[in-house]
């Protein structure tokens, strides 16, 4: 009983230890922030605790780090606007229940324009409720706002220095699984020509999933690529970055001419009358798609992918002259397709 009881700990450590890693430079990152946030406003002379300035960071910074600016600049617009909101309907009216529906109706309304490249920005709406259960909007409107402002530069500042992200290390880990993916749909699909319309229907629900989890993956890279614009430490990455979002982009483009060959190989399982062309795909098709996995593995690892290609292209010239029954072309068609992609990332 013992035994099982350590094996647990042991496993709950190592998962607390996974944890900690991951999510330690984040909570590190928006700690020292905050506490930078809260001691410029002291400095700036904040009568009060400035919680506003230290609220920023904690905002911005919970997801991608070097979305801080972005994350800044929305919360920023919403204050002010928020703010003016408040400060005008009660000037205008006094205090009431319709007064209070009118000032979140303008709040969530100019939140859908002050977007600031998210979505809808509610804190134009809280800002301006805030202000308007204030005792003293006006003395609170103006706290607000600048400690909200003083917040946002210093997490602006502060955020692409502190425990940064390795977006090259992130993009390598995405390509290499978007190889994984390409090439197990490539190899499994393939086979498949020798199977019965079972196994072709079977395979092409696991191409399926294989192409979801690259769109999965090109989404990740594209948020990791976007990361390099505000992140001063990695610039010497910039150029890898760029070549790995784009290998990763063609990957993305390759996934669907994969869905295309899989559907095409189970609408040709069983059908006797085209058993004969089935049969003789099976002689050509394996070795294209080997060589169409190659130079996809040397695309995705940044690697000159023009001989690769010239042995995919010779592999279809050589199943083109083989055979040019109507089977053959439509199954040539999608590895053409795929060449033709991966030919946008030959280096010049």
């Amino acid at each position: 009983m013992n035994r099982p009881a350590g094996a647990g700990l042991r496993a709950r450590a190592a998962g607390a230890r996974d944890v900690l890693r991951v999510e330690g430079p984040a909570a590190a990152r928006i700690l020292v922030t905050v506490v930078a946030a809260w001691q410029v406003a002291l400095w700036l002379g904040a009568d009060q605790p400035p919680v506003f300035a230290a609220v920023v960071p904690l905002v911005a910074l919970r997801g991608d780090p070097f979305a801080a600016l972005g994350a800044s600049v929305q919360r920023v617009l919403g204050v002010v606007a928020g703010v003016v909101i408040a400060i005008v309907a009660l000037n205008l009216l006094s205090p009431s229940t319709g007064t209070l529906a009118l000032v979140v109706a303008l709040g969530l309304a100019a939140g859908m324009l002050l977007r600031a490249g998210g979505g809808l920005n509610i804190q134009v709406a809280a800002s301006s409720l805030l202000v308007f259960a204030s005792t003293s909007p006006d003395s609170y409107a103006l706290h607000r706002l600048w400690e909200t402002v003083a917040g946002a530069v210093v997490t602006v500042l502060l955020a692409p220095l502190l425990w940064p992200p390795d977006p090259r290390r992130t993009l390598s880990a995405l390509a290499a699984d978007c190889r994984t993916h390409l090439a197990g749909a490539l190899t499994d699909t393939a086979a498949a020509l020798a199977a019965g319309p079972a196994a072709a229907y079977d395979n092409l629900a696991r191409v399926t999933a294989h192409n979801e989890a690259v769109h999965g993956d090109a989404a990740r890279a594209r948020e990791a690529a976007r990361t390099m614009r505000f992140n001063p430490l990695r610039r010497r990455h910039r150029e890898a970055v760029r070549e790995l979002a784009r290998a990763i982009a063609t990957a993305e483009q390759l996934a669907a001419q994969l869905s295309t060959l899989a559907r095409e190989v189970a609408a040709f399982a069983g059908r006797d009358d085209l058993a004969a062309d089935v049969t003789r795909a099976r002689d050509h098709v394996p070795a294209l798609a080997a060589a169409t996995a190659e130079a996809i593995g040397d695309a995705l690892t940044c690697r000159d992918v023009a001989p690769g290609l010239t042995a995919a292209r010779s592999a279809v010239a050589a199943y083109a002259h083989a055979d040019s029954s109507p089977v053959a072309v439509v199954l040539r068609r999608p590895f053409q397709r795929m060449l033709d992609d991966l030919a946008g990332t030959v280096r010049r």
